[in-house]
């Protein structure tokens, strides 16, 4: 079947070429020699390195969404940051949730970071700096690897020791490649919402891993960002810090 001619003194219009799917980003391959080295601060590295290398991007996303729109508010700017970011999310799982372990890792990785892109984007829609060090504690709190900000606070030090250290002698690691993939992946789907280790193990699975990761990202990525709206609406506040007894 061939498309009708034009009628005479009609214009032909092009089909519009469809829309390119923006695709997730991965965090850089640095971070991941990174957290490799040192799996068991493996969230803490990655909310130290979010802060340093998203949370400028995000000041400059809500600045050039101001200037172009000054009457915007702020939940809708949060509303196109939580839009956008849960859509890289359910991709993440799509793409990556079928290729084994390493896959799955890749996979909690990959949305552990898009989710980090979330919180500071949802931080400065509602006015809050995203580049200030406290976000990295936020980060920790909010996708619930620590319950308070005191701990986060002191894990984040004792990450940001570790890798000044790594950096001038190295960390050297001599566990076995299999055992330090294990234990990265458990880290980070811990980070990214992915309670259960089942569900890790699950992605390996052909045939549901994809189901499940595009299911599992977008409903924890969804959860987040509901947590992130409650703590930063309102404008710049910070996470409460426990009482001592």
């Amino acid at each position: 079947m061939t498309d009708s001619a034009p009628v005479d003194g009609e214009p032909t219009v092009p089909p519009k070429p469809a829309a390119p799917v923006e695709a997730p980003e991965a965090p850089p391959a640095r971070l991941w020699d990174r957290m490799r080295d040192d799996p068991q601060y493996a969230p803490e590295h990655l909310a130290l390195e979010a802060v340093r290398r998203l949370g400028p991007e995000a000041a400059q996303w809500a600045e050039r969404e101001r200037a172009q729109r000054p009457d915007v508010p702020a939940d809708e700017l949060a509303d196109q940051a939580v839009r956008k970011f849960v859509n890289h999310a359910r991709l993440s799982g799509a793409v990556s949730g079928a290729a084994g372990l390493p896959g799955a890792v890749i996979d909690v990785g990959v949305l552990a970071w898009t989710q980090a892109r979330l919180v500071l984007h949802v931080a400065a829609a509602y006015g809050v700096d995203p580049v200030h060090p406290d976000r990295a504690t936020d980060l920790l709190v909010l996708q619930r690897v620590h319950k308070v900000a005191e701990s986060a606070r002191l894990a984040l030090g004792v990450a940001a020791g570790r890798e000044r250290a790594g950096a001038l002698f190295g960390m050297g690691g001599q566990n076995p490649l299999g055992r330090v993939m294990l234990q990265l992946g458990v880290r980070l789907a811990r980070m990214a919402g992915v309670r259960a280790a089942k569900r890790l193990f699950a992605k390996v699975i052909p045939g549901a891993a994809i189901i499940l990761g595009t299911w599992a990202n977008s409903s924890a990525t969804r959860d987040l960002a509901d947590r992130a709206r409650a703590l930063y609406r309102g404008g710049p506040r910070q996470l409460p810090v426990p009482r001592r007894p």
